[in-house]
């Protein structure tokens, strides 16, 4: 594993506890020798997760669409830059270039991320680990709505491995080390017949 993609939000008026998870998972990541992928904007935990992982010298690339570039919300500092046309093209682009996915917490752009990634991992296209943050314990919600959705059988109970949630940032790689392997034969319980 080389490149991680961080899906985290833009918002500076956040608990600033949010933005120093952010940063520390920067560090934590570059420490790691992982490169780290994420939305290329320079504010809110974005700005922190960035700034982290060039504190230590570390390799971050953006993905930033075009409309945000020219509106100057992308990190002026960052090891490289993507611009691209659009947020689909954004999300393929940071996706597909990564072998494993960390959320932060965020807002809808961050959980509709995490959720595609989830989904993608689900029918077999994403093969990777899927670590939540869960700093404050801002992902408690959406972690019972899917076990609701496993125990409404909307989901299989093997679904319950495609993600594993930390509390820390230091915990982080560990957690990406041990993730169970998930292979393409996932799609083979995908949808569930009831």
């Amino acid at each position: 594993m080389t490149s991680v993609c961080v899906y985290c939000a833009s918002s500076a008026a956040c608990d600033g506890a949010y933005h120093e998870a952010a940063f520390r998972l920067g560090v934590v990541l570059a420490d790691a020798g992982l490169s780290v992928i994420y939305g290329g904007g320079g504010m809110g935990s974005m700005g922190a997760l960035a700034d982290g992982v060039l504190s230590r010298g570390g390799w971050v690339i953006g993905v930033l669409p075009r409309f945000m570039a020219d509106l100057e919300w992308g990190h002026p500092g960052l090891t490289e830059l993507r611009l691209v046309e659009d947020m689909r093209m954004r999300k393929h682009q940071m996706l597909s270039a990564s072998a494993a996915v960390v959320a932060l917490p965020g807002g809808s752009g961050t959980l509709e991320e995490l959720l595609e990634a989830i989904t993608l991992k689900r029918l077999g296209l994403f093969l990777g680990p899927i670590v939540l943050v869960n700093t404050r314990g801002f992902f408690d919600s959406l972690l019972a709505l899917l076990e609701r959705a496993v125990s409404e059988r909307f989901m299989d109970d093997r679904h319950r491995q495609m993600w594993q949630v930390v509390a820390e940032p230091d915990e982080v790689p560990g957690a990406l080390a041990a993730a169970p392997a998930w292979s393409a034969d996932a799609r083979a319980f995908a949808a569930r017949s009831g």
